[in-house]
């Protein structure tokens, strides 16, 4: 074993991520130097998406113009399928 004395007092003083995990806990890690999550977190260099992010665009399924869509179909359906029934 080393006998060598670890100065952690820096590390340990150092401010923390404050992610919240999955367990609702916080992330214990230090923050990286100048941000206030760690680099697992959020800090790393080229982490997260980029600017104008074009995968994060909608699709637009569940926007109030196509559930309104989708409900007038349904009830002229449904209208069709009455009138099918009166005619049998």
């Amino acid at each position: 074993m080393n006998d060598h004395a670890r100065n952690t007092g820096p590390m340990l003083a150092s401010p923390r991520c404050g992610a919240k995990t999955r367990f609702d806990g916080t992330c214990r890690s230090p923050a990286v130097h100048g941000k206030k999550r760690c680099r697992m977190h959020g800090a790393a260099q080229g982490s997260g998406a980029p600017r104008a992010n074009q995968n994060a665009r909608k699709h637009g399924l569940f926007t109030g113009n196509a559930i309104a869509e989708r409900r007038q179909i349904q009830a002229l359906l449904g209208e069709a399928r009455r009138l099918l029934e009166e005619m049998k």
